[in-house]
């Protein structure tokens, strides 16, 4: 059964029957035909082996690649037949996305690593500093608005990246594996502060091997072999079994 939640009068993002294939001999079925919403506020979690595909999933998600088939409506826009910068826009405006790497620039300050997400936005330049300072206060950072990447820890440097992400006040924020590089301390911090996103009205997406991360969502999806489905958390061996739809 096709992953599924609520309706999709209520959803954020909807993926309807959108699959992702790769050429080869035979193609490669990165993501079989998956019918999937997420909604408000919702906070899921997706798990699953190496090469299950969920990259290729969080990438359909996030309106970085297109399905092969299939169609993905976010806030009640079909992407399918919209031209490639229509759908750069409607993701700059509306999708945040954070990585296990950090991705910050070296020879930028905090303060300058979150405004530069806000150029996407058209910010004018007067207001990028005050929102960039004004969103690492929200995340705990107002100390280190001056501070280099080099300067700080693993879980400040992740906290900056989160600035960066939600800034521009997505409606939606992808996280993949955003606890991988840092130690058990620097991560709860980490995850408490997704975990108070919802209180903004963003929805949450996060990648994750861990179990115990997965456990702090409200939903979770497992990938097996290019399927999405809904499952009980800790049902992750062979052959998931669908959970009752949300």
């Amino acid at each position: 059964m096709p992953a599924t939640s609520g309706s999709d009068a209520r959803a954020l993002l909807s993926l309807a029957a959108a699959e992702r294939s790769y050429p080869g001999s035979p193609p490669v079925a990165a993501l079989r035909p998956a019918d999937l919403c997420i909604g408000p506020r919702d906070y899921v979690s997706l798990m699953g082996r190496s090469g299950s595909g969920k990259s290729t999933l969080l990438n359909i998600m996030g309106l970085l690649d297109r399905p092969s088939a299939g169609s993905v409506i976010f806030a009640g826009t079909d992407t399918e037949q919209m031209p490639d910068r229509q759908v750069a826009g409607l993701r700059a405006q509306h999708i945040g996305f954070v990585f296990q790497s950090f991705n910050l620039l070296p020879q930028r300050t905090a303060t300058d690593n979150v405004a530069l997400g806000l150029l996407y936005q058209r910010v004018p330049r007067s207001h990028r500093e005050q929102i960039a300072r004004g969103t690492l206060d929200r995340v705990g950072l107002s100390h280190r608005v001056a501070a280099f990447p080099g300067q700080l820890s693993g879980g400040e440097k992740q906290r900056v990246a989160i600035a960066r992400a939600v800034a521009g006040r997505p409606a939606l924020l992808l996280c993949d594996e955003p606890t991988g590089n840092l130690d058990a301390a620097s991560a709860t911090s980490v995850l408490d502060l997704l975990d108070g996103l919802r209180d903004d009205g963003i929805a949450v997406v996060i990648v994750t091997h861990d179990p115990d991360v997965a456990a702090r969502a409200d939903r979770h999806l497992v990938m097996s072999d290019g399927t999405v489905r809904d499952t009980v958390l800790g049902d992750l061996g062979d052959g998931p079994r669908p959970a009752m739809e949300h």
